[in-house]
């Protein structure tokens, strides 16, 4: 280790910025959150610092550095083109042992400004010594996406009970247990998700048990997308990663449950016409009997928890029997089918509104607004409507939509199966017979299909040749 990891307290210190540039004004702009007073010597000044002078954000001397400058400064930054004044500032920070920091020049510094995740009070550092500034950035941007905003909430909910902690468990060992869970478990993802009263009346119910082993429940319902992985949110993986139950769907996407955590119990609930592995309601009791088992239990679902996704009956139950719950919306599967297909939804040109309804055929027959759906200038998305597809197109022609209204089916859109066809409401029914494209399959119907060709920007990555293996396979 090159340099010693360490948090300066600047605040209410004088620290002096040599420079007036841009590279300067970031300097500064870091300084004045940690509270400093910050004083530049720079001839000029760019617009930045120049509005915080005028503001009196900071001190301005408007010359060239001068050796007396650096009396009253605690920390010294050197953000000049000027090289000999970089190096002179060096040395003499260094004869008085003020910490100094010339840019991008490590070999004159005595400390190195890392890159920064801020969730005050927490924060964490990254740097590679000056060997790799945008190494250091493209780190701290990975792990910006591991540390929710809320942490920052968090510690200081921690801050206010770590003397009662310390009371309540004698043991260091104890202690140490009883905070990996309540900052690991229910506690946590009350304040994550915005319910702080919440958060501190489990922390006092944490707090008040016999049983410090005990771990609060909770159901997450979460939005596995369409398909890509790629397309999944910070939060929901970062709540797949921490269940301990995974309760999912058929359309659910074998590479997003694949991101889930390894040793969690995987519990398939998934249904298909004229099967279903589970009915709803006994779906709706499962999750209450594990969240009251003390378990963290991800719901993953396929596209959106609230588009057809029954989310609603789910947390109702849950809301009932007073389990803790919280929603991770997700691209739905119209939106991100769409999309991958090349199809917008909406267009100044084509279609001023969009409606999503389910296609679902029960007892042959669909119970749908026919008339609100003909409407032009729209496009209507039905969900699970393959096997009602001729109902469909039927109904929108009986209804007044043209008979050359553009359709696309998408199959298994933005995953590497992906398939688009299209025809219109007169020939789709016979593509369908001669292509026999296979659920899940989105129907899009409108005049913005006509974009798909032009549009089409996704291609499926291609497969391995025939006898030919993958990595993942090998």
């Amino acid at each position: 280790m090159d340099h010693l990891p360490v948090f300066l307290d600047v605040s209410d210190r004088t620290c002096l910025v040599i420079g007036g540039g841009e590279v300067a004004a970031r300097k500064v702009s870091l300084l004045l959150k940690c509270g400093a007073r910050v004083q530049v010597v720079a001839p000029e000044l760019c617009d930045s610092l120049q509005r915080l002078a005028r503001d009196g954000g900071i001190a301005h001397l408007p010359r060239g550095f001068r050796d007396g400058d650096l009396d009253d400064a605690h920390l010294v930054i050197a953000a000049t083109d000027d090289a000999a004044v970089n190096r002179r500032v060096s040395e003499l920070a260094g004869a008085r042992r003020i910490p100094v920091n010339v840019v991008d020049q490590p070999a004159l510094c005595s400390f190195i400004v890392p890159s920064i995740i801020d969730r005050s009070p927490v924060v964490a550092a990254v740097s590679t010594g000056g060997a790799s500034p945008v190494l250091a950035r493209l780190i701290r941007s990975r792990l910006e996406t591991l540390i929710p905003a809320a942490y920052g909430r968090l510690a200081e909910l921690a801050s206010r009970f770590r003397e009662r902690v310390k009371q309540r468990f004698a043991s260091p060992a104890e202690r140490r247990r009883f905070w990996e869970q309540v900052l690991e478990g229910g506690v946590a993802e009350r304040v994550f998700s915005g319910h702080m009263e919440e958060a501190e009346a489990a922390m006092e119910q944490a707090l008040a048990s016999e049983s410090p082993e005990r771990r609060m429940g909770e159901v997450y319902l979460v939005g596995g997308g369409p398909g890509d992985p790629d397309l999944i949110s910070f939060r929901a993986l970062r709540l797949m990663q921490q269940a301990d139950v995974v309760v999912h769907d058929r359309l659910v996407a074998e590479p997003i449950l694949e991101m889930t955590r390894r040793d969690a119990e995987r519990i398939y609930v998934g249904k298909e016409r004229d099967h279903h592995a589970m009915r709803q309601e006994e779906i709706n009791q499962l999750l209450v009997k594990l969240a009251k088992e003390g378990k963290r239990v991800v719901r993953l679902k396929g596209g959106d928890p609230f588009i057809f996704g029954r989310g609603g009956e789910e947390i109702d139950t849950l809301s009932a029997e007073g389990i803790p719950f919280q929603v991770v919306p997700a691209v739905t599967a119209a939106s991100g089918c769409a999309a991958y297909a090349g199809i917008p939804l909406t267009h100044r040109d084509y279609a001023q509104s969009v409606t999503f309804v389910t296609g679902h055929l029960k007892d042959g027959t669909m119970n749908l607004n026919w008339n609100q759906l003909a409407q032009p200038n729209q496009t209507v998305v039905f969900y699970m409507g393959l096997l009602g597809l001729p109902v469909i197109c039927e109904q929108l022609i009986a209804h007044g939509v043209p008979a050359d209204m553009p359709v696309a089916l998408v199959q298994q859109g933005t995953t590497e199966h992906q398939k688009v066809f299209t025809g219109t409401l007169e020939n789709i029914q016979a593509i369908v017979e001669r292509e026999r494209p296979k659920p899940p399959t989105l129907i899009i119907v409108g005049r913005v299909v006509e974009l798909q060709e032009k549009l089409s920007w996704y291609r499926a990555p291609e497969k391995p040749a025939h006898g030919a293996t993958s990595g993942a396979d090998a």
